[in-house]
């Protein structure tokens, strides 16, 4: 049980970091405007981003494919 512990505890401080920030800005009712285009360009980023890592990984996998089931 410790152990298991003792593995939680980095995620622990994280969360309670996050919970921090979320009560300050929950606090702080007047955060700006954050306006259409910028959410836009930041879902695109993170879409491109994520169909390169998949590009990267079907790639390495079919030139390893082999090694990896043995054959």
């Amino acid at each position: 049980m410790k152990s298991r512990l003792r593995e939680m505890a980095p995620l622990l401080v994280v969360l309670d970091v996050l919970a921090g920030r979320l009560r300050k800005a929950h606090e702080q009712r007047d955060r700006g405007d954050v306006s259409i285009s910028t959410v836009i360009i930041w879902v695109a980023v993170i879409a491109v981003a994520g169909g390169i890592a998949t590009i990267i990984g079907v790639t390495l996998y079919n030139k390893y494919s082999a090694q990896l089931t043995g054959l």
